[in-house]
């Protein structure tokens, strides 16, 4: 099968979050299958020649190479993507995004015709992309080449529609008629992912339970009517983890390497971040770990809630990450307050990262919701037992059987689970035991490649 993945960020050539982890990673387990697979995205300023080996096609195109053979292209315009930052900066979101991603959709569909690239699939991600299916069916389609292509949309997080003012409509090239409850109009505004959404022949999202959740009022933010007219459309595929990055046995971030086999070091890794944290060396004292945005759909309100009667229990506490001032202050106070109980890092740190996942006994990811979420993966492989709301990819991952589900969203729950989880630390032979079965959980981008070949294949038949 021919894939074209379509995706505004791509590692490792550019990325602000987990959009670009899978979309530089699931082509490549694809490529393992057998598929034939090219990436389109735009040429940023920060891919440079320096940093990676592009090789000119022509004026505006340029590309190169990941995995054996998966050449990823690279559109240009200096007006448009040469720029510090992606898609804003510290004032906001850029002005003229709708311009920049409706010429980046447009241009992708014209490269495939020049390079004679002709896709089974267009795989799109996100709003950034989601004009490629509306161009493909509304400006494409009598053009013989383009005729059999079909599309699929990954939605990472609904919550990002790419929204813009009505009067910017003409600049899409698209009939006004569009401009209509049924296709591109949400509340007097453009919402290109809706569009995305309306054009493209499946729907996807990165948790079976994702997929379920954004078809309610709770967790659809105001797309719920489009996705439930669609229903039988709307799939979950869980996002895989990358295990030559995130492998306590081969890990060079860590004091110590361990395994399923071998667990024995992650004692000597929680010293070590004990010892870098400044907290005092307790072996029998369970050391939560956090690495998050710190941020409100990320748990931080109930936490903040929370966090004085946490300080209190017998327990340590390491967060790594940034966010909303207010938690910021917050935790800064409890800093101050609970010196041996808690260390806050507000930065992003891929190292301490690492040792956090390998020093931790429990991982704490309270979220209100999480479309798929990589961290308790990661803290599976690590020993770190995950404990979680019951959401999204969390309630997909995190049983009773290798972790800590609290299933009502407040203070109180989130509370009482610690307090559970604290007391099952104590009782060491069936820690030893929950903490060997996390260790062994797989969840492979090999998995989810076949589970994504099997869509594309539904697709084709439509």
């Amino acid at each position: 099968m021919r894939i074209a993945m379509c995706a505004s960020e791509v590692v490792p050539f550019a990325k602000t979050g987990g959009l670009a982890d899978v979309v530089g990673a699931l082509p490549l387990a694809l490529e393992k299958e057998r598929q034939e697979v090219i990436i389109i995205m735009p040429r940023y300023k920060a891919i440079q020649d320096s940093k990676f080996k592009i090789i000119r096609l022509k004026n505006d195109i340029s590309y190169s190479y990941i995995g054996k053979n998966i050449k990823v292209y690279f559109i240009e315009d200096d007006e448009f993507f040469n720029r510090d930052f992606l898609y804003g900066d510290k004032t906001g979101d850029y002005k003229d995004n709708l311009d920049r991603f409706s010429f980046y959709s447009r241009r992708a569909l014209d490269l495939l015709k020049e390079i004679n690239f002709k896709a089974d699939i267009i795989h799109v991600h996100d709003w950034q992309a989601s004009l490629i299916p509306v161009y493909l069916k509304e400006l494409y389609n009598d053009d013989p080449f383009y005729k059999k292509m079909r599309t699929i949309l990954t939605i990472h997080n609904i919550g990002y529609q790419g929204l813009f003012p009505k009067d910017e409509f003409p600049r899409l090239g698209l009939d006004w008629a569009l401009f209509d409850i049924d296709h591109l109009e949400f509340y007097d505004k453009i919402n290109v992912l809706k569009g995305g959404m309306v054009f493209s022949n499946i729907i996807n999202t990165v948790s079976h339970t994702y997929s379920q959740e954004i078809q309610t009022k709770e967790f659809g933010f105001g797309l719920e009517g489009v996705l439930n007219k669609r229903h039988f459309s709307v799939f979950g595929i869980l996002n895989g983890l990358d295990y030559d990055i995130w492998n306590p046995e081969t890990d060079k971030f860590i004091a110590k390497n361990f395994s399923s086999k071998d667990p024995e070091g992650k004692a000597a890794d929680k010293e070590d971040l004990q010892k870098l944290c400044k907290l005092p060396l307790k072996k029998d004292v369970p050391l939560f770990g956090i690495v998050s945005r710190l941020a409100e759909q990320k748990g931080f309100d109930i936490l903040a809630q929370g966090i004085e009667e946490i300080c209190k229990m017998n327990l340590q506490l390491v967060i790594l990450g940034t966010g909303d001032l207010k938690y910021h202050l917050l935790l800064e106070d409890m800093v101050k307050k609970y010196p041996n109980v808690i260390s806050l890092n507000l930065k992003f740190d891929d190292a301490l990262a690492h040792k956090i996942y390998a020093g931790s006994d429990i991982f704490l990811m309270p979220s209100r919701y999480e479309p798929c979420g990589l961290g308790q993966l990661i803290s599976f492989r690590y020993g770190a037992i995950p404990l979680v709301f019951k959401t999204g990819g969390l309630a997909d991952t995190v049983s009773e059987d290798n972790g800590f589900i609290f299933d009502k969203y407040s203070k109180e729950d989130l509370v009482m689970t610690m307090k559970q989880a604290i007391k099952a630390f104590q009782a060491k032979k069936k820690w030893k035991e929950l903490l060997l079965k996390a260790m062994q959980a797989n969840f492979s981008w090999e998995e989810s490649a076949k589970k994504y070949i099997q869509l594309y294949a539904k697709a084709q038949s439509e």
